[in-house]
């Protein structure tokens, strides 16, 4: 049996755990566990961001080589990249800059 989307086996070691009731341990459990799927999520997300914005910083890495001078253009839009994750926590909703 299933109840509010948690096993009875899950209810039952929670109500042992927290020697509580019933609908203290689903309650208790439920808000546990979405609050780490929430934030879980959230570490996912941004990971997937770093790693995309660090994937296209490095295609540009050769601009800041020693006998090399980069435009503003592409000093701009390199800290764009780097501060993506002040605005953005998600691909699914960032802007990327445009790459000069």
């Amino acid at each position: 049996m299933v109840t509010n989307n948690f096993t009875e086996e899950e209810i039952e070691l929670t109500m042992y755990a927290h020697n509580c009731t019933r609908e203290e341990a689903i309650s208790t459990y439920a808000a546990m566990v979405r609050a780490a799927r929430q934030q879980y999520g959230l570490e996912v997300n941004l990971r997937n961001l770093r790693h995309h914005r660090n994937i296209l910083l490095a295609e540009t890495d050769w601009w800041a080589s020693s006998d090399l001078t980069m435009t503003a253009e592409q000093t701009a839009y390199r800290q764009a990249l780097r501060d993506i994750t002040d605005t953005y926590t998600s691909l699914e909703d960032v802007v990327w800059p445009t790459k000069p």
